[in-house]
């Protein structure tokens, strides 16, 4: 009903003996009481506080109806009764939520305060019990009864008791630096025993419901009793408090000393040219934890040396600082435990990848020299092959495998040696190079690190970094491999290198001669359509939000999207085209409108656009077309090359942005034509009054290599003949003058171009048999492979009869 603040001593001191030292007349407020005949009693609910008999006390009123009932008792003159609440956060209490036994009160004076509360100086006369509440509005009222006070029967042992309380008060006030000095000087000058106990029992820092408890106690010695008890656990804990503020403080003032000495020492370092104590220290704490040789523990003490003669204001404080910084973050002995489980890589690698199977049976026997030997001194391992294979990955699995730290370095577009080698610490922003920076990241002297597309490492005017490689991936170099930030030798002969490559053209043959190359061909369309089921569609659903119900590919559709929408070795542009359809299943399930799960090959091509044609037979369908087999760089590849004649005078042209290479092939299919017109059934009058013109379609896409030769011979023979080639036929290799056909290399990449691209039969060179060979058989279930030794043959073999 009224709000009310925690009443302290102090408050009670400035304000209540205010009042007592304006010497109110308190004998004119006991006659009043006396002569009153006052039946109804306003009833004023507290909380946080209790009021004991004969003790002078400021409450403070906030509310409407509390200030009402002080100022209407005050102009009456009448009693009013204080009771404490049984729940102190309640702002409207009900008859239930204030105790029965309160203390009668007499308003001395009220204050009004600026803010529109008011303090009442009220004095308690008597203890008593509500009867009943006759009226409750606008505040309580009603019928008491007074309580009396049981007085002890042994004096004595009553007054040594309270001098005992009396006392141990005084020792709390000693203790207590929230008490003030005023209060011992009123507990010293109460002279009644009684209201000792009662000016005590409301000040003391006991809690509320306690206060109650003694209040309602009738028995003068039982109160005593139980007040001297709380006042000494009270006083244990101001005891204990004091002690740990004290050890506190202590603690405190030895760190503030520390501290100004210790900025003593450093303004004294400063002046004298020497560095940050606390930098040096930090480094050297950092440096008992590593384990290095007797050659780096020298070098260290010599920079850190270096480092505390320098004003750390200076440039060059910095520099050294990033240095040491670098130099003791390296995990210069630290190694990784190798797990040589082979057959647990095994599973991890079957997991991970689909297909593959030499190059996993490669990296498995790695693997198992690694284990034999117990050194890293193996080739290092450059992965070839087209985009979307998973030649990155394949290295990530490895360190998986073995149980290592696995770090990836992008090569791509660098044409900065010092990427590679580091730059010297004198210059600004000197950093290491990318070798040691993944040592670093990693943790650890023996992690897998992959060296990404080392095969677009470029070269400009800072140097080459092709040629910084060399010395990182040879295992008789790398023991000592020396960066210019790092200004000495760093072991790098337990790192385990994997590189990748689309093409071994651009890489340098230094470089190439210290790998072990394994190449990874495209997938076939049965491994693609596993990896689709194993893998993307999974990936594709969770990345777009979809649970594994959203849509179903079985097989025939899958191979429909590999078949008439991607046209590559790898499986990158197969998960573009499975992200399409996810994209699209999330959009009806966004839209809420109903679909087909099971997507069919009619939505699939209304979700992807129109399919590429699947049939090439169409376009060999005429004299002088003929299907070659090319390898790119990202993969096998099919290409057409076209010949027409026309009157002239015997004349080559050549066209298609073809390369030298592919030009001197031209050249030299018509000379062996002209040499052989006869055994060709080729009149002289066609081959020295016919212009040939020779075209290789998709003309801005440079094109070159010795493999198109016997393309085209037969076509130009096809021209002059005008005679078909046969369709759903394609061919490679190189000829030479004398029509001898040679072999070319690329040949897994160019049969599975040549499936992807529906080709039924191949005309190969007799010296690739063995390439073939070493082909599953798997991969070549629908495909018929010719195997020739001289011009003639191809011509018997691809032209309609």
């Amino acid at each position: 009903m009224t709000e009310f603040e925690d009443i302290s001593l102090e408050e009670m001191i400035s304000d209540g003996f205010d009042i007592v030292a304006e010497e109110i007349n308190l004998s004119d407020l006991s006659e009043t009481e006396k002569n009153s005949e006052q039946k109804i009693f306003p009833i004023l609910p507290v909380r946080n506080m209790v009021m004991f008999p004969n003790v002078v006390i400021p409450i403070t009123a906030g509310r409407k109806t509390s200030i009402q009932l002080l100022e209407e008792a005050q102009k009456n003159g009448d009693f009013i009764g204080i009771v404490s609440q049984k729940n102190s956060d309640l702002e409207q209490p009900s008859e239930k939520d204030i105790f029965q036994v309160g203390t009668l009160a007499k308003i001395i004076k009220i204050i009004k305060l600026p803010e529109g509360n008011i303090t009442a100086i009220t004095k308690g006369f008597h203890r008593f019990k509500v009867k009943k509440i006759v009226e409750k509005q606008p505040y309580f009222k009603a019928e008491i009864s007074k309580l009396k006070e049981s007085k002890p029967k042994n004096k004595e042992e009553y007054e040594a008791l309270l001098e005992n309380v009396k006392d141990l008060a005084l020792k709390i006030i000693e203790l207590d630096p929230n008490i003030p000095n005023a209060a011992n000087f009123a507990i010293k000058n109460i002279n009644n025993n009684d209201d000792l106990l009662n000016f005590i029992c409301t000040n003391a820092n006991f809690p509320s419901s306690e206060k109650q408890k003694l209040l309602e106690e009738k028995n003068l010695m039982e109160r005593a009793n139980k007040c001297y008890e709380m006042m000494h656990e009270d006083f244990r804990k101001l005891e204990l408090r004091n002690q740990i503020h004290q050890k506190t403080s202590k603690d405190l003032d030895k760190q503030q000393r520390e501290y100004f000495l210790n900025q003593q020492i450093r303004t004294i370092q400063e002046e004298l040219g020497g560095g940050p104590e606390s930098d040096v220290e930090e480094l050297i704490v950092k440096a008992k934890n590593k384990k290095w040789s007797q050659e780096v523990e020298e070098h260290f003490q010599k920079e850190i040396n270096r480092l505390q003669r320098q004003n750390p204001n200076s440039p060059d404080y910095n520099v050294q600082r990033n240095y040491l910084d670098f130099f003791t973050d390296l995990p210069w002995d630290t190694f990784t435990k190798d797990t040589f489980d082979i057959e647990r890589a095994q599973k991890i690698l079957d997991k991970a990848h689909f297909g593959l199977e030499d190059i996993k049976k490669r990296i498995l026997e790695h693997m198992a020299v690694l284990k034999l030997k117990n050194n890293m001194k193996s080739p290092i391992l450059l992965l070839v092959g087209p985009p979307g294979v998973g030649k990155t990955s394949l290295g990530k699995s490895v360190a998986d495998a073995l149980g290592r730290k696995y770090v990836r370095v992008s090569l791509g577009g660098l044409h900065d040696e010092s990427e590679i080698r580091g730059h010297r610490k004198t210059y600004i922003g000197a950093m290491a190079g990318r070798i040691l920076q993944s040592i670093k990241k990693s943790g650890t002297s023996n992690p897998v690190i992959v060296l990404d597309e080392i095969d677009k490492v470029g070269k400009g005017m800072h140097g080459d970094p092709s040629s910084a490689l060399l010395e990182v991936l040879d295992p008789e170099q790398n023991k000592s491999f020396y960066d210019n930030f790092l200004e000495m030798g760093y072991d790098l002969s337990k790192v385990m290198f994997i590189a990748t490559a689309n093409s071994l053209s651009t890489i340098q043959t230094p470089l190439l001669d210290r790998m072990e190359i394994i190449q990874i061909a495209g997938y076939t369309l049965e491994e693609k359509i596993e990896i689709a089921k194993r893998h993307l569609i999974k990936k594709q659903q969770e990345e777009n939000g979809l649970d594994s119900k959203s849509f179903k590919l079985g097989n025939n559709e899958l191979k429909h999207i590999i078949e008439a929408h991607t046209s590559e070795s790898g499986v990158r542009t197969l998960e573009k085209r499975l992200a399409a359809i996810a994209r699209w299943a999330a959009l009806q399930t966004a839209l809420v409108k109903e679909y087909d799960p099971k997507i069919s090959i009619e939505k699939i091509d209304e979700i992807l656009g129109v399919p590429r044609p699947k049939s090439l037979s169409e376009l060999t369908d005429v004299p002088g077309v003929v299907t070659g087999l090319a390898w790119t760089s990202v993969g096998g590849d099919i290409l057409f090359i076209e010949s027409i004649i026309s009157n002239g005078k015997g004349m080559l042209t050549m066209t298609g942005n073809l390369g030298t290479v592919m030009k001197e092939s031209a050249t030299i299919a018509l000379e062996y034509i002209k040499a052989k017109h006869d055994d060709l059934g080729i009149s002289q009058d066609d081959i020295e009054k016919k212009n040939i013109h020779v075209h290789v379609p998709e003309g801005a896409t440079p094109k070159d290599g010795p493999s198109a030769g016997i393309a085209m011979l037969t076509s130009m023979v096809s021209s002059f003949k005008n005679k078909k080639v046969k369709p759903h036929l394609a061919m490679t290799g190189e000829i030479t003058l004398r029509g001898k056909v040679l072999p070319v290399g690329g040949i897994k990449e160019k049969l599975l171009a040549a499936t992807r691209a529906g080709i039924k039969e191949v005309i190969l060179c007799e010296a690739n048999r063995k390439d073939v060979e070493e082909i599953k058989k798997d991969y070549l279930k629908n495909l018929k492979v010719h195997y020739v030794n001289w011009m003639n043959e191809v011509l018997e073999l691809a032209l309609e009869k």
